[in-house]
């Protein structure tokens, strides 16, 4: 007779890929949520922004999640920059509509209508809107973000202007549509409504450029040494100003005053 011993030998388990690891990052005032995914054939950390906001960042074979984090926090001003342009194009391609986000003053504000009270509310803005559809809804928000511009920009350009000892002829606020503001011989400044919806260091960069123009006409090497000094972000803010989407439209050769040279900051 014959007995056999069989032995409780286990199947090997194939080894199951890292489940991601999420985690939020702060910088400064900026809160983020980040995915860090390990991946065995990625040479680099690669740094993604998400439809929704968030970031993904892919840790290569021998790197550390420690690592990972510091090269999302070094990456802080591009992750801004791309959340920025995401958000621009959002609002190109689905115009003035219900639920959309919308930038006001640099911040992502949710766009809620209300049909009842035949309203919109953009955080705590209340527009009234004069009809139904999506026309109506887009011209009683442009009307409004314009009242805003036409109510902010000024008054900021003036105080600017006294800080620095400049004297400012005259300011208007208007729809350009290549410009984001501009200045001429005789001390006027023109600023494009839209500069509302920047945010604030951007904003003031285009002001102080069109001040720093009340000294120096032109774009030479000095104009750039005084703006550099009262504006050291100014790189910065033009990496900002170059995503947004209304630098596509037609030139603005034909809003300048015939008769007289005007300088501008370029869409």
């Amino acid at each position: 007779m014959t007995m056999q011993l069989f032995l409780p030998f286990r199947k090997r388990k194939t080894p199951r890929p890292a489940e991601p690891g999420r985690d939020v990052i702060t910088v400064g005032r900026r809160v983020w949520t980040v995915t860090y995914v390990r991946h065995p054939r990625a040479r680099n950390y690669v740094l993604r922004v998400g439809e929704d906001g968030g970031l993904r960042v892919t840790i290569p074979r021998g790197g550390s999640r420690k690592e990972a984090e510091r090269f999302a926090r070094h990456k802080a001003d591009w992750i801004e920059h791309e959340r920025y342009r995401r958000e621009l194009e959002r609002g190109r391609e689905s115009g003035w509509e219900d639920g959309r986000p919308v930038l006001l003053r640099g911040e992502s504000v949710r766009l809620e209508v209300d049909p009842v009270e035949r309203c919109a509310r953009l955080g705590e803005e209340r527009i009234a809107i004069g009809g139904d559809g999506t026309a109506a809804l887009s011209t009683a928000v442009t009307r409004h973000l314009r009242g805003l511009a036409a109510r902010e920009l000024p008054a900021r350009l003036m105080e600017l202007a006294a800080s620095l000892g400049h004297t400012v002829a005259g300011v208007t606020v208007r729809d350009q549509r290549s410009r984001w503001g501009s200045c001429s011989h005789a001390g006027r400044i023109s600023l494009n409504w839209r500069l509302v919806q920047a945010p604030p260091t951007v904003r003031d960069y285009v002001l102080l450029h069109e001040l720093t123009h009340l000294a120096e006409g032109n774009h030479s090497r000095r104009f750039w040494k005084k703006l550099e000094a009262v504006c050291p972000w100014h790189r910065e803010a033009r990496a900002w100003l170059r995503a947004w989407p209304h630098r596509s439209e037609p030139d603005g050769s034909g809003l300048k005053a015939q008769g007289s040279r005007t300088v501008s900051v370029p869409l």
